[in-house]
């Protein structure tokens, strides 16, 4: 009997599943195979937050495949290595599996593919699996990738998308092949304790709650920092618990200037995705330099750990910093304002905001968490590379009422409405009870010394 092999990566469900669809297609048994791949964790995956969403992801897909009369083969290795093995053992012919965007993954498919043909074996690829337009589908006329966003939105909304495909009812896994014990989520020590579940059936729960009671306002509500009111789909999106097709076009079924922001979302991930894949080298390199001369030194040691455990004095900012400790996520908005005052307010090497961001957050995403930090920066596909944030205007503007400060910054809880935003402005012996720490540098002087560093006046 003919089997196939369907190598999961970013994409750990069984609804709107190209590479498994194909597989099926073909008649015959299925392999579901995925591989803990210790050079995976090597390039920043070894995050624990995303390791005990991962255990929830993998449990997940089994309890799904074995709903459906199958199981998920899980090993450990190398990836090429597990995989020409399981082919091997089942005698496979062809291995599906999505495409991705990062220069390891690039590496990984091109190893996959010559020890694959080697043996006289085939690797098939599908796109659209973890983007709603397929990376490098959608090009200018002088370039392989879109470089500002607002010409490859207006493209990306042209394109037709294709049909999403349900769950299959049925999966025969051949019984022979092996497979090593699925991780617990209870085995990763150190993660955030209001870590989200994971999960694809926790991700078409949230997915379908949210169109049904969030995406209306979302439009008018998304920058709403005490609200809470953005869709949190982002860590299913990364781990393709959910299909970005899928909820593009349960979005626009639904209608409404919300589901064209949500949408617009959505386009901004494929749009990174895109750059990534034409220029991998982002994920390190400034994709646009101005020749920065980044802080160094204790002084600006001593800055960075103020800026990580959220005790740089400006509320905002410690406020979605300790909700990033916390929760291993952070609403948008408080990504732009903690991202800009490292990098402009701090004038700090954007690379160690972004190594920071991947070591908690549970939707590290390489292409969005990286090329997100360079639009912030400076350094990356903003077109107004220089503007700063200032995190009092931006505190009283997207939490006029200082609920989100209070909520994340307990020194802070007894002082009233939008007077948190400025907690220095307190009478002295109210501020001292707070015990809240002093503006590790004033907004004035961290202004002036950016504009010198990238020669403004």
């Amino acid at each position: 009997m003919r089997t196939s092999i369907v190598l999961f990566t970013c994409d750990l469900r069984l609804s709107d599943h190209p590479p498994l669809r194909a597989a099926l297609d073909g008649g015959g048994r299925v392999v579901p195979l995925f591989v803990r791949d210790p050079a995976v964790d090597a390039a920043c995956f070894a995050a624990p937050n995303r390791r005990a969403f991962l255990a929830d992801c993998l449990r997940d897909l089994d309890a799904r495949l074995r709903e459906r009369g199958g199981r998920l083969v899980l090993r450990e290795g190398d990836t090429v290595t597990q995989v020409c093995r399981v082919a091997a053992e089942t005698d496979t012919d062809e291995v599906h599996m999505a495409d991705d965007v990062s220069a390891f993954a690039h590496a990984r498919e091109r190893r996959l593919r010559r020890a694959l043909e080697a043996a006289g074996r085939r690797l098939y690829v599908h796109d659209t699996v973890s983007t709603a337009v397929a990376p490098g589908s959608v090009t200018p006329a002088a370039s392989d990738h879109f470089a500002v966003f607002t010409p490859y939105f207006r493209r990306w909304s042209e394109q037709g998308l294709r049909d999403v495909w349900e769950a299959p009812r049925a999966i025969t896994v051949p019984e022979e092949v092996g497979s090593v014990m699925l991780p617990e989520r209870g085995q990763v020590s150190e993660t955030s304790p209001g870590l989200c579940r994971g999960g694809e059936t926790e991700g078409r729960r949230r997915l379908t709650a949210w169109l049904r009671s969030g995406l209306d306002s979302y439009e008018e509500r998304h920058d709403d920092l005490a609200g809470d009111a953005t869709s949190k789909l982002s860590p299913h999106l990364h781990f393709g618990t959910l299909s970005p097709v899928e909820a593009v076009r349960r979005a626009r079924r639904a209608g409404g200037p919300g589901a064209d922001a949500f949408v617009r979302q959505i386009a901004w991930r494929d749009f990174n995705r895109q750059v990534l894949a034409a220029r991998p080298d982002a994920a390190a390199r400034d994709y646009r330099t101005h020749g920065d001369n980044w802080r160094v030194g204790k002084s600006v040691e001593a800055d960075v750990e103020a800026w990580r455990e959220g005790l740089t004095g400006y509320p905002v900012v410690d406020a979605a910093m300790r909700q990033l400790r916390h929760e291993g996520w952070m609403h948008n908005r408080g990504r732009l304002l903690v991202a800009s005052f490292l990098t402009k307010t701090l004038y700090v090497d954007w690379r160690v905001g972004a190594r920071h961001f991947l070591d908690l957050l549970v939707d590290g995403d390489l292409a969005n968490n990286q090329l997100n930090w360079q639009w912030m920066a400076g350094t990356g596909t903003d077109t107004r590379p220089n503007r700063v944030f200032n995190p009092v205007t931006q505190g009283k503007r997207y939490d006029p009422d200082g609920d989100y400060v209070r909520r994340w910054v307990e020194e802070l809880a007894c002082v009233q409405g939008g007077a948190v935003h400025e907690p220095w402005k307190l009478p002295a012996q109210e501020r001292s009870k707070t015990g809240y720490p002093e503006p590790i540098v004033s907004l004035a002087e961290g202004l002036e010394r950016f504009k010198r560093a990238r020669g403004r006046s």
